[in-house]
């Protein structure tokens, strides 16, 4: 088997490493207790998430055990790091909450499990900590000189940094101080804004005599340009299908420019790396081709199968002609109807998709009408133009007929 070292590397995943050889050598000799934290700010993980949780899945594949450290403890203060101003303040019930809504997202791409995967909480040992103890056993070793030459901080110092945040680096060293006496727990993986975070429990570990203690960082979901990806108008790319679809999931992963097919497809998918520089390869309009199969792998992943197949026939259906081939019918809107919103029955009519508003309340009402591949129940449902993707809206009634609204 391949050192899952080489892998990650090849694959782009890899940023930085504290010890870079070490780390390889460890690997490729036993089964690594390692782990990533996540903390619990929403109550759903986004697709920026999404490279660490499949690194944490390809570690897994390679017989390493994974920790997922869910930060109940850690979010009550908040990360600074790439924020401008201070993180809003949640409540103990919203930050549990959330908690919650990871464990069962993170169950999805994860096996946990006796000696396999395992979660848990920093909050079991953050929020009952001695804080003059603290200090003594833990602030000593860290300069406050050096943690103001942070990435993480340096950000924040214009605008002002609280003593509250301070801590953050503190806390999120101690962590792993804790799941390396409770777990054996010796490499913490992370996205590459972490490393100040993750330098610090590795160099604090060491400190205290252990010097079998790694740190490795990830490429952040970037575009070519740049800018952080997983962004749309109407938000965030939500791994949880209440919260962006398994159609509007696909689309965003359809959509990415040229560029980015082959970053994402390493990163995002678990097809062989031949397979993806075949794909990436790909010029002009064959370009499609790659991103088609980049969205059917990365929504099959973490909506399913099912839900992936059904989101790229809507999608063809909606871009490419019908949905079990030749065209599919079409009904051409102004864009001024929907200026403030068409209601939804009044749009069945238009489209002939129901012949009266009784019929249209009874379609709504028992489920069989989808709007951009999304079930709509509501009666009172207004679409807007937020509703159309590249000025095209799908419109499925029951399970095999499809109408197209474009507007012009």
């Amino acid at each position: 088997m391949r050192n899952v070292y080489d892998i990650l590397k090849e694959r782009g995943f890899t940023e930085q490493a504290t010890h870079e050889e070490e780390i390889r050598e460890l690997l490729g000799k036993e089964s690594v207790t390692f782990y990533i934290g996540f903390d619990p700010t929403a109550d759903s993980l986004h697709v920026g998430h999404f490279v660490t949780i499949m690194a944490m899945s390809h570690m897994q594949k390679a017989g390493h055990r994974p920790i997922a450290l869910i930060g109940g403890g850690t979010a009550m203060v908040g990360d600074p790091t790439g924020k401008t101003d201070m993180r809003k303040m949640m409540t103990e019930e919203t930050i549990a909450h959330n908690a919650e809504c990871f464990k069962k997202q993170l169950s999805r791409f994860i096996e946990f499990g006796e000696d396999k995967a395992i979660m848990v909480n920093n909050a079991d040992w953050l929020l009952n900590l001695n804080y003059v103890s603290f200090l003594r056993e833990i602030g000593i070793h860290f300069s406050v000189n050096r943690m103001l030459t942070y990435e993480s901080y340096k950000t924040r110092m214009e605008k002002g940094l609280s003593f509250l945040e301070f801590n953050y680096t503190l806390m999120q060293s101690y962590d792993f101080l804790e799941l390396y006496r409770r777990y054996n727990c010796k490499l913490q993986l992370g996205g590459n804004d972490q490393w100040s975070n993750i330098l610090g429990g590795v160099e604090l570990i060491r400190r205290i005599g252990h010097d079998d203690a790694y740190g490795m960082t990830f490429s952040l979901l970037t575009t070519s340009e740049g800018k952080k990806m997983g962004k749309t108008e109407k938000g965030a790319i939500w791994l949880d299908p209440e919260k962006t679809s398994p159609y509007d999931f696909y689309q965003y992963w359809r959509n990415v420019a040229d560029a980015d097919v082959k970053k994402c497809l390493s990163l995002l998918t678990f097809l062989p790396m031949d397979e993806v520089n075949r794909l990436s390869a790909l010029e002009g309009a064959k370009i499609n081709e790659a991103k088609e199969v980049l969205a059917y792998e990365v929504t099959k992943i973490v909506h399913g199968e099912e839900e992936a197949k059904k989101a790229q026939t809507a999608a063809k259906a909606l871009f490419g002609g019908g949905a079990q081939g030749g065209s599919i019918p079409t009904t051409e809107i102004s864009k001024d109807e929907f200026k403030d919103g068409m209601d939804l029955i009044s749009l069945l009519q238009k489209t002939g998709l129901a012949p009266s508003r009784s019929e249209g309340r009874r379609l709504i009402q028992q489920g069989g009408i989808k709007v951009q591949d999304q079930k709509v129940t509501d009666l009172d449902y207004l679409v807007t133009e937020k509703d159309f993707s590249e000025n095209a809206l799908m419109i499925q009634k029951g399970k095999k007929v499809f109408h197209r609204v474009q507007l012009i």
